[in-house]
């Protein structure tokens, strides 16, 4: 302060001054901008056309005009390659199929690894001599009988256990394993049992370094719907497991498997159980576009990049996707100032993303649902000025704060190889970083939001909702959407509450709680009804006097009063809203990391949608 009053005298001491103030001409703020450069990625799909990309005409130029320069600096790794941000068909290589069980013991000896699903009550009945082991080969049953006593295996949902084949057996297969599916009881239809049964095999073989696994569910007595169920979580876990994400690594190892045969009962339907081989790996694909989306560092997944993510979505499926980003100066002309004021501070700029996904053959759009998935997706969170400092503050994960976006595009990449019928999906992000600068948002300063209400900046480390208010905003006014669902890691709060597994659901509408909680549950990803109380608005402190309202509210609630703040943006009576918290499940150290938490739900919701 003291300097920059010095700068005002008409001295040779203040010329020195300003000219140690004085950012460098290349970086120095400019009345205009220019338009950022257009990637490859966008020019080629904009070549095709229902997969369009939109840019402003000019977008204000300053040091932003090297941001593409630079985001391509610093995401060079030093062997001079650069680092994808994300996979459109992650699990290429991989190829799943189906074989009825009268063809057990063909498969098994053309396997490298056999895996075997055990409940607790089967496993408990165990022998040497067990009709289906030995049916598949014999010796088989008292190789697993002495695996389950020597590991005291206890058939626990997601206990496993596995060992290599002594060649003195004759055994056919090479290794042999058991993954627990709990109580039947409780867990005869739980999507999360069984992902964890074809994950946990995946991975085994995987690290075992086999090339084929067959999968066989130890009782085969399902109804044909149960079983189609069941397969395709058993598939999605497959694909989870087949790989690991070593984009980062110097001298990465491919994944050795190639083929996964998943056993079905004798008098399946064929199309039944290609429905759910196909549902599987669609969801896989964007599970796993998730993850790597969550994992990859705030070098690589710049707002830029998700641009490029969404684009290449479209690029892949162009009948069915279209995709619209928004640069800085149009999102200025339409009044996003919540969004921008958090922007602002970066060198990054601002990326607006809009991808629409739109069923085949639909002449007559009015007659299709119209929904809205809104993510978060703020691709680093420094806090800005209410700085994430000290121990605990895990400044150095802030990575992953846009997993709400991650799973909205995650969601996309599902939806749009699943297309389902009936419904017009709109997948939103309003994409940036919370950064620390000269022009970034400063604690106390008001800022109005593109439907005109003003919200007084009480802390700069609550900026996902204002990038989100801005966002819900378009879903409603512009995109025309009936129902938004906005997603996203928002508050430490709602850890406090439910922990690290569970995230949290708000919405004052029960019809539209009820279809989440159902995509949910179909999805294996859980998540618990929190209440939208009002009365909290006033009780928790976020009433303004001098705006229309704060960003923040006191400690206690805060998961609450943020839901209630996204609320406010929501302006017709008749459009139904929730939002979702998931910043617990996003992140699993124990599970390796980035989860891809929620994009099945979403695209799970969004198809059901489609068949209300």
């Amino acid at each position: 302060m003291m300097l920059r009053k010095l700068t005002s005298r008409p001295s040779a001491l203040t010329n020195v001054v300003r000219s140690l103030l004085t950012p460098h001409a290349a970086h120095a703020r400019a009345p205009t901008r220019l338009a950022a450069p257009m990637t490859s990625a966008m020019i080629s799909s904009s070549a095709t056309p229902v997969s369009r990309v939109a840019t402003a005409q000019a977008r204000p130029t300053s040091r932003r005009g090297v941001a593409a320069a630079r985001r391509s600096t610093r995401a060079f790794a030093a062997s001079g390659g650069s680092f994808p941000a994300g996979d459109m068909r992650p699990h290429a290589e991989l190829a799943v199929s189906s074989s009825p069980v009268t063809e057990d013991a063909a498969n098994a000896a053309a396997a490298d690894m056999v895996v075997f699903s055990v409940c607790e009550e089967d496993c408990a009945k165990l022998a040497a001599d067990d009709a289906v082991f030995e049916g598949i080969a014999p010796g088989l049953g008292a190789l697993i009988k002495e695996l389950v006593d020597e590991k005291e295996f206890k058939g626990k949902a997601g206990s496993t256990a596995f060992t290599r084949v002594p060649k003195a057996t004759g055994l056919p297969f090479r290794h042999v394993g058991l993954v627990g599916v709990g109580d039947p009881a409780k867990t005869a239809t739980s999507p999360e049992v069984w992902i964890g049964f074809g994950r946990e095999a995946a991975k085994a073989a995987r690290e075992a370094k086999c090339s084929s696994l067959y999968l066989r569910k130890y009782w085969m007595g399902d109804t044909a719907e149960t079983f189609r169920t069941k397969a395709a979580s058993i598939v999605l876990g497959a694909h989870l497991g087949s790989s690991a994400d070593l984009r980062f690594k110097s001298k990465p190892e491919p994944s050795t498997l190639k083929t996964v045969t998943v056993s079905s009962p004798a008098d399946a339907d064929a199309a039944s159980v290609a429905a759910a081989l196909a549902e599987g790996a669609a969801t896989a694909a964007g599970v796993t576009l998730t993850k790597q989306l969550v994992a990859a560092p705030p070098n690589v997944v710049t707002p830029t990049a998700l641009a490029e993510t969404a684009t290449a979505i479209a690029a892949a499926f162009p009948e069915t996707m279209s995709v619209k980003i928004l640069e800085e100066a149009e999102c200025r002309a339409m009044g996003m100032g919540a969004y921008l004021g958090v922007a602002e501070a970066s060198d990054e700029p601002p990326k607006f993303i809009h991808l629409t996904y739109t069923p085949l053959g639909s002449e007559n759009a009015s007659s299709l649902k119209k929904v809205a998935v809104v993510g978060k997706g703020l691709t680093f969170d420094s806090g800005g000025y209410n700085i994430k400092a000290g121990a605990g503050s895990m400044i150095e994960m802030m990575k992953f704060d846009m997993g709400g976006a991650g799973a909205t595009l995650g969601a996309a990449r599902t939806v749009a190889e699943l297309a389902p019928k009936g419904v017009q999906a709109h997948f939103i992000v309003a994409s940036c970083e919370n950064m620390i600068g000269s022009r970034g948002l400063r604690p106390g300063d008001i800022l109005t939001a593109s439907n005109g209400k003003t919200i007084e900046v009480n802390n700069t480390d609550a900026e996902g909702r204002l990038t989100l208010a801005d966002a819900i905003v378009y879903a409603e006014k512009t995109a025309g959407a009936e129902k938004i669902v906005d997603v996203a890691t928002l508050t430490g709060a709602i850890i406090v509450g439910l922990g690290p597994e569970v995230a949290g659901m708000f919405t004052p509408d029960d019809e539209l709680a009820a279809s989440l909680d159902n995509a949910s549950k179909s999805a294996g990803e859980p998540f618990w009804r929190m209440p939208v109380r009002e009365s909290y608005w006033k009780a928790c402190g976020m009433e303004s006097d001098y705006a229309d309202m704060k960003n923040t509210g006191s400690r206690g609630g805060g998961a609450i009063t943020a839901a209630l703040f996204l609320q406010k943006y929501v302006e017709k009576d008749t459009t139904k809203w929730a939002h979702l918290d998931i910043a617990g499940p996003v992140w699993d150290d124990k599970k390796g990391g980035a989860t891809g938490f929620g994009a099945a739900t979403l695209a799970k919701w969004i198809e059901g949608q489609g068949s209300e």
